[in-house]
């Protein structure tokens, strides 16, 4: 991690987690990491409508102009680079596993601004939504209007020894009443 804010953000995500694989979303506290409220914001996670914001930080909605609220986060991202967020954005609800992005955007004015994303899981409980958590900082102060979003690099932070196949984490967090065909 590059920027100060997403090393504070993830040692805040890190120490609420414990010895868990994420911490409950109940168990954040905005206080505690008031000055970041301005770049954080939380998704849903809801591939069909984009991984739409449930709440962003007033200097992410700033720097997009609109309030984000209930947008699609994938949406975001120019075309070339939308399917590779949805799928970070899945690891990251799925196999809970906190991802770091350098992400390039383009100003209304064809400016260029660097950005760091993090986004940080929170413990899937069954019977209710999964949702998500992240950061969104500015290396270097903008005041153009960004837009087209391009994911420049990525990575997954402090993966586990044994990842369990997506399709039995699927299982695990079922909801509801599931059928298992072949079992006897």
């Amino acid at each position: 991690m590059k920027h100060p804010s997403s090393r504070e953000f993830f040692g805040y995500w890190n120490k609420k987690r414990g010895e868990a694989r994420a911490p409950e979303r109940s168990a954040f506290e905005p206080s505690a990491v008031r000055e970041l409220l301005a770049d954080i914001f939380v998704l849903a996670y809801d591939g069909e409508a984009g991984h739409p914001f449930r709440v962003a930080g007033t200097r992410v909605c700033a720097l997009l102009g609109r309030d984000l609220k209930d947008q699609s986060f994938a949406g975001l991202f120019a075309p070339e680079s939308r399917h590779e967020i949805e799928d970070i954005v899945t690891a990251v609800a799925e196999e809970t596993l906190p991802a770091i992005a350098g992400i390039t955007a383009t100003g209304e004015d064809g400016t260029r601004a660097h950005f760091e994303l993090l986004l940080l899981p929170f413990a899937n409980r069954p019977h209710a939504p999964v949702s998500l958590t992240g950061l969104l900082v500015p290396f270097e102060d903008t005041a153009a209007t960004l837009g087209d979003f391009t994911l420049t690099s990525w990575r997954y932070l402090h993966p586990p020894e044994r990842l369990m196949p997506r399709a039995l984490r699927k299982l695990a967090i079922a909801r509801g009443f599931m059928v298992y065909e072949g079992l006897r």
